[in-house]
């Protein structure tokens, strides 16, 4: 797949990654997305399907940062009523602020792994306006 033409990335593009199209793009691809999994699936994905099918390892990891996602969503909300007769408020208080701070790199990850998801699929972009929106070609 390396011999498509060269487009550049979106906003948000990882930079570990090198444009879609680019030599060994794939493979550079393939790298930062175990790197995004959790440990044990790291340790796992160091070889196997995932190293051959980029595409399985992108989706793979959008799920899995996806599940993280909501189980801090869930741990979050039940936090006050779970742990409220074992810890002070401000300790509570502590706890959450954490999962908001992990939330939101979590998040952040999700946003980087779909467009290298999207060029696996063959998906480019085009800048719109200053540079700041992207638009999909295909």
């Amino acid at each position: 797949m390396g011999d498509r033409p060269t487009f550049p990335p979106p906003a948000g593009w990882p930079e570990r990654v090198p444009a879609p199209g680019t030599p060994d793009w794939e493979i550079a691809a393939s790298k930062w997305l175990i790197d995004q999994c959790p440990g044990a699936w790291r340790e796992g994905l160091s070889g196997q399907v995932h190293r051959k099918h980029t595409l399985m390892l992108a989706r793979d990891t959008r799920y899995l940062i996806n599940a993280q996602i909501q189980g801090l969503r869930d741990a979050y909300s039940r936090a006050r009523v779970e742990l409220g007769d074992h810890y002070e408020p401000q300790q509570i208080e502590e706890q959450l602020a954490m999962y908001a701070e992990e939330g939101q790199r979590l998040k952040d990850r999700v946003k980087a792994v779909q467009p290298v998801e999207d060029a696996l699929t063959g998906v480019r972009w085009i800048p719109r306006g200053d540079n700041t929106e992207w638009s999909k070609l295909g």
